[in-house]
């Protein structure tokens, strides 16, 4: 078999059998933000993954001491208020 790359499909044939081959190559991102206290002992924790440059989740978490709660997975629009509620709660603060 010669090797013509205008006829070439990814396929190698042998007698009475096709096999192909497909690579995927995914680049992956974990992103991890941990705010605790001073003391260390309590906080909370937001997790993003990205795939190939889209976000494919966000995860919070609360932390006491050696403990950490299951993950909460959040949408745009509960980020978009989770965001608004810190801001008005900040505001407050000063």
């Amino acid at each position: 078999m010669v090797f013509n790359p205008r006829t070439y499909t990814g396929a190698h044939v042998r007698k009475g059998s096709t096999m192909a081959i497909k690579k995927v190559q995914s680049n992956i991102i974990n992103l991890a933000f941990t705010i605790t206290t001073e003391d260390a002992k309590s906080g909370v924790e937001v997790t993003q993954a990205i795939v190939n440059g889209v976000s494919a989740g966000v995860g919070l978490r609360t932390l006491n001491g050696a403990r950490k709660s299951a993950q909460i997975s959040l949408d745009a629009a509960a980020l978009a208020d989770l965001r608004d509620a810190l801001t008005e709660v900040l505001e407050g603060m000063e």
